[in-house]
């Protein structure tokens, strides 16, 4: 379930830049003031710089913690050995942190007035003239969501080598183990190295 939420979340994503192309980036990313046109230096002076932002931020951080989330069930599922209905019981905790740590860093961001428009992509975003805002609030969550993350998955591949180990010494047939295991290598590294 969590690589649904996490392909919604992406999903939804794109849409912030979907706006921004049939809006046009001046109309986003730009504001008039006696005929001369500037860059938003603060996102609530225009709707469509806050709903950019918006879209863009909440679901990019709440798709990072779906993909921390997606690597904790697999580890607790490898690793410890967790059953479906086990996970399923802490679905709640889940929701809770991957909806609300964005919300609440959203509501921060506008709170503290740090969205700006970016000339370079037309868009609105947190840091794009506050190199603060963009370490405090982009770069260091994402650093983090990708160490917590990657430990998982190094955790899980850990345990299912173990565990290959022992059905190989058992003389068990380990084509789906191995199969497995490639397939959530081939995801892990598509998702670690570009992010």
């Amino acid at each position: 379930r969590p690589i649904i939420f996490l392909s919604m979340c992406y999903c939804v994503y794109s849409v912030g830049y979907i706006i921004r192309l049939f809006a046009g980036a001046e109309s986003i990313a730009c504001d008039r003031d006696s005929g001369q046109l500037y860059v938003i230096q603060e996102g609530l002076e225009s709707t469509g710089c806050t709903l950019v932002f918006l879209v863009l931020y909440y679901f990019g951080m709440a798709s990072s913690l779906w993909w921390v989330i997606l690597t904790l069930t697999w580890f607790l599922a490898a690793g410890k050995k967790w059953g479906h209905e086990a996970i399923e019981a802490n679905s709640s905790y889940f929701h809770l942190a991957a909806w609300a740590i964005p919300a609440v860093k959203t509501i921060l961001i506008l709170v503290m007035r740090r969205v700006a428009g970016d000339e370079l992509t037309g868009g609105c975003y947190v840091g794009s003239m506050d190199v603060n805002a963009l370490t405090g609030f982009v770069l260091v969550p994402l650093a983090c969501y990708l160490v917590i993350g990657t430990s998982f998955i190094l955790s899980g591949f850990v345990a299912l080598f173990h565990i290959r180990r022992v059905m190989k010494t058992g003389g068990e047939n380990t084509d789906k183990l191995e199969k497995l295991m490639v397939r959530i290598g081939v995801f892990s590294v598509l998702y670690t190295v570009p992010a």
